[in-house]
């Protein structure tokens, strides 16, 4: 089926007609199927050339959103939505910024304006998560607490923190003045529990040397939960909404070993799926979730729970 034929289903499925509901009012009697439908909303998501920031393009795509994707890799971002644009049949586009420093995020967004001229939606899925592949890769030494560089902690919160403040601060700004809006932050399972470093062990470190999952992960998925209810409460008077999501770990490769030791502490015995999240973040940036904010949502498998 082509992108157009795509969307024509679509449309006929969810709202018979072509304007997505917007307001509480229109919303009344909406059918289920119709709140989560996000026709022509455009979606800037942050960190989009990460391998969760495409599913989060894809899921808003789906559902006939405008995802623009948003990385410091530009190139990666732009071929991105090059696919998703030719998959979903909508518009979707890639823009290079560095949200870690405020004129770029304004730039950024001033071109979004100009190109669509408004913005429904905000991911803030950008952050600086080491890899369990690239820890192994070296002694666990600069990831502990006790040698954790303070350049690497600055630049771990530049881009998981000040990014989403920034973003947050120029995109709520222009969704207060048109009276609506939808914040989303990703967080962590590690936003409410702390790492349990025993999965990350090597054999034959010392104790001393074992990597660590950083201090700076969990200071920034903890903020970014408490950016949202700041949030929530901040513009809430000008329609617009703030929520969290807050996934665990998504198996992609990792060795058998690590994996066997998290899924040990996952009362459903496994890692996400890649794409176990997109229903999720579509109900949080759409109707179906209007009477939510200032919430986090959990989707960890049960970890969290034991």
């Amino acid at each position: 089926m082509t992108g157009a034929g795509i969307q024509e289903m679509r449309l006929s499925l969810f709202l018979g007609k072509g304007m997505a509901l917007t307001t509480p009012e229109q919303r009344t009697g909406q059918s289920v199927r119709g709140r989560f439908d996000l026709t022509d909303r455009v979606a800037v998501i942050t960190g989009g050339a990460g391998l969760l920031g495409a599913h989060h393009a894809d899921a808003i795509a789906e559902m006939g959103g405008r995802p623009v994707l948003v990385d410091i890799d530009g190139d990666q971002a732009k071929a991105i939505a090059d696919r998703v644009a030719k998959r979903y049949g909508v518009q979707a586009v890639g823009f290079s910024a560095d949200i870690s420093r405020a004129e770029s995020v304004a730039v950024m967004v001033q071109r979004v304006i100009e190109r669509f001229g408004h913005i429904d939606i905000l991911i803030n899925n950008a952050a600086r998560n080491p890899s369990q592949q690239s820890l192994d890769g070296r002694t666990g030494i600069t990831s502990r607490l006790e040698h954790f560089s303070i350049a690497d902690w600055h630049s771990d919160i530049a881009v998981g923190l000040t990014g989403a403040f920034l973003c947050s601060r120029h995109i709520g700004i222009e969704m207060a003045r048109r009276g609506r809006g939808v914040i989303l932050n990703i967080a962590s399972d590690l936003g409410l529990i702390a790492p349990d470093q025993r999965i990350y062990r090597r054999p034959g470190l010392r104790d001393d040397q074992q990597p660590v999952k950083p201090v700076s992960y969990s200071v920034v998925k903890h903020g970014l939960i408490g950016l949202t209810r700041y949030l929530a409460t901040y513009w809430a008077g000008q329609g617009v909404r703030a929520n969290a999501l807050s996934p665990g770990g998504v198996q992609t490769g990792q060795d058998e070993e690590f994996v066997t030791r998290l899924t040990n502490l996952i009362p459903l015995g496994r890692m996400a799926r890649e794409d176990e999240y997109r229903a999720a973040v579509v109900f949080l940036v759409s109707d179906a979730s209007s009477y939510m904010t200032g919430a986090n949502i959990v989707i960890d498998g049960g970890r969290t729970v034991w």
